[in-house]
């Protein structure tokens, strides 16, 4: 375990009473409310010292309402110091009115428009939604991919056309560990790590696995892989939490990084559970 306070990139908090999120309904280990308290208690004893609020897929024209209910969180805890937020990307030049609204809150870094469940592969390449994705330099925002791996050609092809975006890529591109699939995967990684403006999240690794028979033999290629190509400068470490409870508790995801970084020094290991994601996330 890290003998020093992380940085989790990858948070999320949600209570249906503040802000529908309807898909947890379908969920039940998920169908309750996660706020700040909670991940103190899952993660103890490692100790949380930022936390980026990642958007929750709640019901459509809630976000807003969901990045302020985070800020207003934020001036009880400290801790959460950034929040990617939701905006309607497919909306082409229309969706600067959310940016517009999204980019005044002083926590807002990045956007979040999830990919993972379209069923058109190609969805990300949409002509409105690249040029929504090149807006996102002018509010100072960077945009942070969440797929499923059978998408990734698509998602390279984006950050190709956008160089001036900066990108973060969710769950190492959520591979197909679950039916021990490497290629393409493999192949499309090394191809996103030579755009030298995306960032990795080392997190979301177990849920892509068998929730209950994977090992850590089943995990590491995957883990080892991401860091191998984006190098520990352009990785960062993420608890993907609660969602990632289905599959692993918080000790021993944080333990699992650790291990995969125990050939590296202690400047690399700080830089993936801390640096990257303090730079990333201008959090100060």
């Amino acid at each position: 375990m890290p003998s020093f306070p992380i940085v989790d990139t990858h948070v999320h908090f949600w209570d249906n009473e503040q802000v529908p999120i309807p898909w947890t309904t379908n969920v039940p280990p998920l169908n309750r409310p996660f706020g700040p308290d909670d991940v103190t208690l899952h993660a103890d004893p490692v100790e949380i010292e930022a936390i980026v609020f990642v958007e929750a897929d709640v019901a459509p024209g809630a976000n807003i309402d969901e990045a302020a209910w985070v800020g207003r969180l934020a001036e009880q805890d400290p801790r959460i110091k950034a929040i990617v937020a939701h905006a309607p990307l497919e909306n082409g030049a229309r969706a600067a009115t959310d940016l517009e609204a999204l980019s005044d809150m002083p926590l807002v870094r990045g956007i979040r428009r999830l990919i993972q469940h379209e069923p058109d592969p190609e969805f990300c390449l949409q002509p409105d939604f690249v040029a929504a994705v090149k807006l996102l330099p002018r509010f100072d925002l960077h945009f942070e991919i969440c797929i499923f791996h059978p998408q990734f050609e698509s998602a390279v092809a984006l950050v190709r056309q956008c160089p001036d975006v900066q990108f973060v890529l969710d769950h190492i591109g959520k591979p197909g560990i679950k039916d021990g699939l490497m290629e393409p995967w493999a192949t499309h990684m090394a191809a996103l790590a030579e755009c030298d403006n995306v960032i990795c999240k080392l997190s979301g690794v177990a849920t892509e696995a068998d929730h209950q028979n994977w090992t850590e033999e089943t995990l590491r290629p995957y883990m080892d892989h991401a860091l191998a190509c984006f190098g520990s400068a352009r990785v960062m470490f993420g608890g993907n939490w609660p969602v990632a409870t289905l599959a692993i508790d918080y000790q021993r995801w944080v333990g699992l990084v650790d291990d995969a970084l125990a050939n590296a020094s202690e400047a690399e290991r700080r830089q993936v559970f801390r640096d990257t994601g303090i730079a990333a996330y201008r959090l100060g």
